[in-house]
């Protein structure tokens, strides 16, 4: 059958109009330019992580607001955490192809974009409601692992959203309940098991216990103010409150006799607790201080972080918290000999400032910086990466 001229070239116009570099062309940008994941003006106000806390405190009640923000003590691990990043310096090489970069990794069996995880975090409906929801859609949509304590994930199934997710525990008293757990967790499909270990008794907080704030909030949320209704349990200085202090390593063996999810071991600063995590089953260890908030004056997580990976000497991936605000952050953790890095405040200013679509454009802009970081080092892909490009003049790395 003859070809009608006219259709054809009609169907070549608009096959060329649809293409995204005409596109791009045709809005003035440079067809060249990969621009990531646009949202409204006011979502894409922010130029980075750091720029996400103020519209989330002006938005927060200022009980909610020190929650999040704050550290324990006099907040020296806090500063710490970041002071840590910032003293590290990069060495960049030079003359290596890096037309191509691939910032994706293999994190216990499941390729992720970035290797940017989304931390447990305390509090969360302080912000809005059924937040876990909110955290583990947008941990779908970017493609990320999100690490939860109880979030409904029957309604993301419900709702056709796959998720991989970690199920994060401080532990239990007994075995009778670690095995409860245990069995529950891999019957609701998690990936993983997030032991968080350093979470003994509650921190001697001094925001919360200027505020008074009163820890059932954490679930709560923070009640209207009411005449004559003071809180009924608020936090006092230097209060004993007990959490798991009983917690010992004979809680993996309770943990594997009734379930064959990995274990993960997060709350490690010391390389002897890293070599016993290995030795005690666990499939990865994450170096962390709890985010600055468990005991003040302990070392920040990157200062940690070489020592522990001579010490586990690769039998397991290590994972990092604790300041990572920068693409650069993640650089200088991966080529210390992390697998990922997780965030934790950082998303939370995000789901306070614009709710998921905030928690997505957190997780997306530090993904975009690490992979633009990443090509300016001049590596290729995260397996480039190696302590000889990070130096500290200060401690002589």
């Amino acid at each position: 059958m003859p070809i009608d001229r006219r259709a054809a070239i009609r169907r070549l116009v608009q096959f060329v109009a649809g293409s995204p570099l005409v596109a791009a062309a045709a809005r003035g940008q440079n067809p060249s330019t990969v621009y990531p994941p646009s949202y409204s003006d006011e979502v894409m106000g922010p130029v980075n992580l750091h720029e996400f806390e103020p519209i989330a405190k002006a938005k927060l009640h200022k009980l909610a607001y020190d929650f999040i923000a704050g550290g324990v003590e006099d907040e020296v691990t806090l500063r710490a955490n970041r002071d840590g990043f910032e003293c590290l310096r990069l060495v960049p090489r030079v003359m290596t192809d890096v037309s191509k970069v691939d910032p994706s990794v293999q994190l216990l069996g499941k390729k992720l974009p970035a290797p940017i995880l989304l931390a447990p975090t305390g509090g969360k409906n302080l912000i809005v409601p059924g937040a876990d929801l909110v955290c583990a859609r947008a941990a779908a949509h970017v493609g990320t692992i999100y690490s939860v304590g109880g979030a409904p994930m029957d309604r993301l199934e419900d709702e056709g959203v796959e998720l991989t997710w970690w199920s994060n525990t401080i532990g239990t008293p007994d075995r009778e309940s670690a095995q409860n757990y245990a069995a529950r967790v891999e019957d609701d499909g998690a990936g993983a098991i997030l032991l968080t270990v350093d979470n003994q008794y509650q921190s001697n907080r001094d925001r919360n216990n200027r505020n008074r704030f009163d820890y059932g909030y954490m679930s709560s949320g923070v009640p209207q103010a009411k005449q004559g209704q003071p809180p009924r349990s608020p936090a006092i200085a230097a209060m004993w409150q007990r959490h798991t202090p009983n917690l010992t390593w004979e809680w993996m063996n309770w943990v594997r006799s009734r379930s064959k999810l990995p274990i993960v071991v997060k709350g490690v600063l010391d390389p002897m607790d890293a070599e016993l995590a290995v030795e005690n089953g666990a499939a990865a260890v994450v170096v962390s201080n709890h985010g600055a908030r468990q005991l003040d004056s302990v070392m920040a997580s990157i200062d940690a972080l070489p020592d522990i990976v001579q010490a586990v000497g690769g039998k397991v991936p290590i994972l990092l918290d604790g300041g990572v605000r920068r693409g650069t952050d993640v650089v200088k953790a991966l080529a210390l000999g992390a697998t990922a890095v997780q965030i934790g405040r950082p998303y939370l200013w995000g789901m306070a400032a614009f709710g998921q679509e905030g928690v997505q454009r957190v997780w997306e802009l530090l993904a975009a910086e690490f992979k633009l970081s990443l090509a300016l080092a001049g590596k290729a892909n995260v397996h480039d990466l190696d302590k000889r490009m990070v130096r500290n003049p200060q401690c002589g790395l």
